[in-house]
């Protein structure tokens, strides 16, 4: 004898009639989380953007490969290459 077998999902368990238009599946909402769906607030308005910094001015690239020269990160070799790049560009 073959039974009939019956699958349930949640929009076949939903019934709007006793907690207004919440979806109540089978007791397992509490009083105060049916109250707190049905009673939705609006969200909060987004925060408004930060403001934006102007851009810092730019430097000119031969004063900054001076002071790395002068402060001892680059060599005189690695100062006169670079130096011949900025003039190319």
């Amino acid at each position: 004898m073959l039974e009939a077998m019956v699958f349930l999902v949640p929009r076949q368990l939903r019934m709007t009639g006793m907690t207004g238009d919440v979806p109540y599946y089978g007791g397992r909402m509490t009083p105060a989380q049916a109250y707190a769906a049905s009673h939705r607030t609006q969200p909060p308005p987004p925060p408004p953007p930060p403001p934006t910094a102007p851009p810092a001015p730019r430097r000119d690239p031969v004063e900054a490969l001076d002071e790395l020269l002068e402060s001892g990160h680059l060599t005189q070799e690695e100062y006169d290459d670079l130096r011949a790049r900025v003039e190319r560009s």
